[in-house]
């Protein structure tokens, strides 16, 4: 059960809502009794997203964004990517250019984003089957992209965190999980979608790594 009697309430804009993660920050950000808006493409595909105020749009566009931006006190990006071995992957980055120039317009400073294992300086941490097969074979395009996200992030200027999250599943949350940026000795690991919006939404509520690139695991 979610203690919600000492959370702080939040208005929150979270892109990528109807993916895996994104479900799970828009069902428990709503439990914990934050207002949530949701940028989506598709309105048919967030029908289940009960609770939460829609805005239609594409994450691309600037115009948009500023539209969902008004009034929110903190952004998730939670936007995937297909696994894309032979074609150059844009939209992360893309994305969350105009998200920056957005929220700067619009004022708002505090932005959540889930980056993943194998970005930036954890290349290399994510165990032998990832490193040496599922990121050269099939995700070196979305790395690229995530890449560009991080350095994006990490110069916007806004009170930012960057989430990697180890090798996702969908299981159900522990409840518990650890984060570090230390990564001497890390190799692996795994966590599931739920704990990983657990984090988030700590983050957006009571911010504790701010400015700074957790990897989250069990």
């Amino acid at each position: 059960m979610i203690d919600t009697a000492n959370t702080v309430r939040r208005n929150i804009l979270v892109l990528g809502a109807t993916g895996g993660t994104g479900r799970h920050i828009v069902a428990q950000a709503l439990a914990q009794g934050h207002a949530v808006t949701a940028l989506v493409r598709s309105p048919d595909k967030a029908k289940d997203l009960a609770g939460a105020r829609l805005v239609t749009g594409d994450a691309r566009d600037e115009a948009a964004l500023r539209a969902a931006v008004i009034g929110q006190e903190a952004v998730v990006i939670a936007l995937g990517t297909p696994a894309s071995p032979f074609r150059e992957v844009t939209l992360l980055s893309t994305a969350t250019r105009a998200l920056i120039a957005a929220m700067k317009a619009e004022r708002v400073s505090r932005l959540v984003a889930i980056s993943g294992i194998g970005a930036g300086d954890s290349r290399g941490h994510g165990g032998f089957l990832f490193d040496r097969l599922i990121f050269p074979l099939l995700l070196r395009h979305v790395y690229a992209d995530k890449d560009r996200q991080e350095a994006l992030v990490r110069n916007s200027g806004l009170d930012w965190t960057l989430v990697r999250p180890a090798i996702l599943n969908d299981k159900p949350g522990r409840g518990t999980l650890r984060a570090t940026d230390d990564l001497s000795g890390f190799n692996g690991g795994v966590i599931s979608r739920e704990d990983v919006a657990r984090f988030v939404i700590g983050e957006v509520a009571d911010p504790k790594w701010i400015g700074r690139s957790p990897l989250v695991f069990w």
